[in-house]
């Protein structure tokens, strides 16, 4: 009955990476007592918090629930996807939501109007709460993670976070794998393939306008790579992903930098030569010294330069290995 726990206190504090594979594979390929995919999404938005937990590897129960929240809303809501335990209430809360707003189920959840999507995930949090948190930690034995409901913290187990970063793409496939067949076991689909696709898709790329006027605000208008200037009138102004954005799958002030259109194009999906990450070290400090900046982004206040290296080193091993220079 772990599912019930308010507390969950770390189990292990020390794990081998094989110890951890051999968890990871008896949650996985286990099936749950309640027949619904929740151990997934949480296993999901866990993987896109990792660069968001703050120096005692803790995030938010609000961070997760908004990933948990994006994840549900477009298998359910946007492309209508039994998602087991009938009556489920995370179900209900979403279609709640749509109802109420009169939602059509083409709108996923990164174009819901910002009020929208934080009410989504504060009705989710209380489900998290009873049905969600305790369910992994009791699958993984309380080795992951620990967790309190009254301080709405969740901390990684150090070894596990390190573990999860860097096999990271490896993780998100086999998460995505497993879910899609469970949901394959509740939904008449043509085949498995249709539900990957529909599973990968879940974090879709949201606009970057907003960071592109901070960043304008407060830096010098010129491509971060090639230092031409943006305000000629004949150059494009694009906001890159400096790690690329398909493995870290998530928009963050600090991993953004102003680019041009031809430097963008030719990066794509590839990670910077090394001598641009101490440009983007030494960008991020800068931008640690705007104070309202740091107050209305949590994720930049939890931003320290070892996350950035550490992010690019796990990339690499990832296989973004093909390094790209302009």
């Amino acid at each position: 009955m772990s599912h019930k726990l308010r507390v969950g206190e770390l189990q292990a504090f020390y794990l081998t990476e094989d110890e951890v594979w051999r968890i990871f594979t008896i949650v996985l390929t286990t099936k749950s007592k309640k027949s619904a995919t929740y151990k997934y999404g949480l296993l999901k938005a866990m993987i896109e918090n990792l660069y968001q937990v703050d120096s005692q590897s803790e995030v938010t129960y609000d961070q997760l629930a908004y990933s948990f929240a994006k994840i549900y809303w477009n298998l359910v809501i946007h492309h209508d996807l039994e998602q087991g335990t009938r009556g489920s209430a995370v179900v209900k809360r979403l279609l709640e939501i749509s109802e109420e707003h009169r939602i059509p189920k083409e709108i996923t959840f990164d174009r819901l109007d910002t009020s929208i999507q934080i009410k989504a995930a504060k009705r989710i949090k209380s489900v998290m709460k009873t049905n969600v948190f305790g369910a992994l930690y009791g699958d993984t034995r309380g080795s992951f993670y620990a967790f309190d409901h009254k301080k709405e913290r969740f901390r990684f187990n150090p070894y596990v976070l390190t573990f999860m970063r860097k096999y990271q793409r490896l993780l998100v496939d086999l998460v995505n794998y497993h879910m899609a067949k469970m949901i394959e076991q509740l939904n008449e689909v043509p085949h498995i393939n249709y539900l990957l696709d529909k599973v990968e898709s879940i974090a879709q790329r949201s606009t970057l306008k907003p960071f592109e006027r901070v960043l304008m605000q407060y830096f010098e208008r010129k491509c971060f790579y090639c230092k031409k200037s943006l305000d000629k009138e004949n150059v494009q102004t694009h906001v890159d992903h400096f790690i690329p954005w398909s493995f870290v799958q998530s928009d963050h002030l600090w991993n953004l930098v102003l680019s041009c259109s031809t430097c963008n194009t030719s990066k794509n999906d590839k990670l910077p030569v090394r001598e641009f990450l101490g440009e983007v070290v030494d960008r991020n400090e800068k931008l640690l010294n705007y104070e309202e900046l740091v107050i209305r982004d949590q994720d930049l206040s939890n931003y320290e330069e070892k996350k950035m290296v550490h992010l690019y080193e796990y990339s690499i091993q990832n296989g973004y290995e093909d390094l790209w220079l302009p």
